[in-house]
């Protein structure tokens, strides 16, 4: 039988989706990229042996929050790097309420568990009004389709992450930069809440109609909605023989504007 991998005497958890960073040139690029001041909260999600933690600790921060699922990885981190700044808190950051970091504004440094990825970055869109900025680590292809505007990849995880935040690519990290070293290429990202967003009329139901654009990427708008309710206003488009992919965050707004002009006009003739 394999026996699990172990890093400082603990077994390193495949349900945790565990790989521990052990480049340091990188732990310092996501420090380096941020403002940090003696004002400033940051929050780690997922510290492992603390590889990450310990350098924000060197910096001039007034206080780091770390959310670790698994408690010996807390419990060595809070033994090994005691510091009065730093607070560890043993839960699922997907199952915190964030109320409590209403406080200030906070920076995000992370490298996330690629298992869990979109589900934190939905929730960090959800609680964006809480962050100032952040670095986070990825898969390669994760940021690419975060950062595309056109072609292969380009879709609704586009246009989403990006109406809601600004994106930076940094650097590219080979699966050797771990242990145990993963089977995909990472990517650090920079993001940052957009100040000035476009507004969105019935805006949920404007992103359920994104993912239908989008349903098979290489179909033009009409075939992807031929059988939806949007198909007759489709059809008589300048979009319709259009690809999804082919479009910008700009044209959908038109169209939607199109769609809802139409709506409108019908529900005043009935």
């Amino acid at each position: 039988m394999k026996r699990n991998p172990h890093l400082q005497g603990i077994a390193v958890k495949k349900q945790y989706g565990q790989h521990f960073l052990r480049q340091q040139n990188v732990v310092d690029a996501m420090v380096n990229k941020v403002t940090i001041t003696e004002h400033s909260s940051i929050f780690e999600i997922g510290c492992g042996d603390g590889f990450l933690t310990r350098a924000i600790l060197q910096t001039a921060c007034a206080r780091l929050w770390v959310f670790e699922i698994d408690q010996e990885w807390a419990e060595y981190v809070k033994s090994h790097y005691p510091d009065p700044r730093m607070t560890i808190f043993e839960e699922n950051i997907l199952d915190v309420d964030f109320t409590r970091f209403q406080t200030t504004k906070w920076t995000l440094l992370a490298n996330l568990p690629y298992q869990i990825t979109f589900p934190i970055l939905h929730m960090l869109q959800r609680n964006k009004h809480l962050l100032d900025e952040g670095v986070i680590m990825v898969q390669e292809e994760v940021a690419q389709k975060i950062i595309k505007s056109s072609g292969r990849g380009y879709g609704f995880v586009s246009l989403f992450f990006q109406h809601h935040f600004e994106w930076q690519l940094m650097m590219k990290i080979s699966p050797g930069a771990f242990f145990p070293p993963p089977a995909v290429d990472s990517r650090l990202l920079y993001f940052k809440p957009r100040s000035n967003m476009a507004i969105i009329a019935e805006e949920e139901s404007f992103w359920k109609f994104i993912k239908l654009c989008f349903g098979q990427p290489r179909r033009t708008l009409k075939n992807n909605l031929a059988h939806t309710h949007y198909a007759a206003i489709i059809s008589k488009s300048e979009f319709a023989a259009l690809r999804a992919q082919q479009m910008v965050m700009a044209d959908f707004l038109q169209l939607w504007d199109q769609i809802l002009l139409q709506n409108h006009t019908q529900q005043q003739q009935q």
